[in-house]
């Protein structure tokens, strides 16, 4: 198991943590999640990708076990982004056994993510 989805399982945690995923580490993770991975694209400064991942720790405890919530930054992370033609940030992308799916508008409140995901 990569560093990566070790910190996302971990047992004993006692607040959320969305785990940093990087264009390196990218494709093993997305090949050993046993469920969709759902990943915000953000930047540092970026206000609107700051409420987002606010709203994702929210969702977190919600989806645990249903959907592995990741997040890359996009100054730091040239590749993922790159394929997947990101151009206005947050973006939200989900990828269903190992390759992407479709990304998830109406960025907003835990409920709206939720329903975009279909878990509601």
């Amino acid at each position: 198991m990569t560093k990566c989805l070790s910190r996302c399982f971990q047992e004993s945690r006692n607040e959320p943590m969305i785990a940093d995923v990087t264009d390196r580490d990218f494709d093993d993770v997305l090949e050993q999640s046993a469920v969709p991975v759902l990943v915000e694209f953000w930047k540092p400064g970026c206000g609107s990708c700051r409420a987002l991942l606010h709203e994702l720790e929210k969702l977190e405890p919600d989806v645990t076990g249903k959907v592995l919530i990741l997040k890359m930054n996009v100054e730091e992370n040239f590749q993922i982004p790159a394929e997947l033609d990101v151009q206005s940030l947050p973006a939200l992308a989900l990828y269903c056994q190992g390759a992407f799916e479709r990304f998830i508008g109406g960025l907003g409140v835990k409920e709206e993510i939720l329903k975009q995901l279909r878990l509601t």
